[in-house]
């Protein structure tokens, strides 16, 4: 009996540091791939069960929305300077967001994109945003459209970067550098008098935030959500080797 509770305990470790040699340096995965554990849905503290857990997969189906089961699922932890990667993909006609930096606070903000910054997870042939410039995959929602459309097709995994360091963002779109700006500076906000976003109270001012994954009404699947961050800073460029 000895041996064999010597043996799970071993495979055990095993397991697991197959697991960590998965992941690149310094990151940390924030989806665990049983459970919604780390995460809930905005303005809850529980998360809807339109928000399912599929064979290591994040799946948000649309028939189970019903009585209020959806929403935007969030973070519980808060990010400032940080390295976000994961991979997503969508069925037909469908759309959704990778949205950072949210404030929230659901008496002040019904949803997450009132203070957040999106990048887009879009179907850009079959969905009407597809027409929209800046409203297209990849791109940062309504403010700055991709320098290129590396997208693959509807129904295959894409994988997003998003990169935040001191005020300089970096989308990356399956490891081609898609969009770069600086936050906050006059340019920016500049970006933002001229969007839809012109005028919203608490949009993209907070340096300090939550990240979302949108509830658009719409089949959308995440895994591989991981995350490295920055606690002591040096001047940086935000996207250099290894970013």
């Amino acid at each position: 009996m000895i041996k064999n509770i010597c043996t799970s305990i071993l495979l055990l470790i095993m397991i697991q540091t197959s697991n960590a040699q998965t992941l690149p340096k310094g990151f940390k995965s924030i989806f665990d791939g049983q459970t919604t554990s780390g995460w809930h849905t905005y303005g809850k503290t529980t998360v809807g069960s339109a928000w399912k857990v599929e064979d290591g997969v994040l799946h948000f189906d649309p028939a189970l929305a019903k009585n209020d089961q959806g929403g935007d699922l969030v973070t519980d932890n808060e990010y400032t300077n940080f390295h976000l990667k994961l991979d997503w993909k969508v069925a037909p006609k469908s759309n959704s967001g990778i949205i950072f930096y949210v404030n929230e606070d659901p008496k002040k903000y019904k949803n997450t994109y009132n203070t957040g910054l999106e990048m887009q997870v879009l179907d850009n042939d079959g969905h009407p945003d597809g027409k929209i410039e800046k409203h297209r995959a990849g791109d940062l929602y309504d403010l700055i459209k991709s320098s290129s459309e590396p997208v693959k097709a509807v129904g295959e995994w894409n994988t997003a970067e998003i990169v935040c360091k001191n005020g300089k963002l970096t989308l990356v779109m399956n490891g081609v550098i898609v969009v770069e700006t600086t936050l906050w500076d006059d340019n920016f906000k500049a970006l933002v008098a001229k969007s839809k976003f012109a005028g919203w109270e608490g949009f993209a001012v907070s340096k300090t935030g939550k990240i979302a994954l949108q509830d658009h009404g719409e089949n959308v699947w995440y895994r591989n959500i991981m995350i490295k961050e920055w606690n002591t800073m040096k001047i940086t460029t935000g996207c250099e080797n290894g970013m």
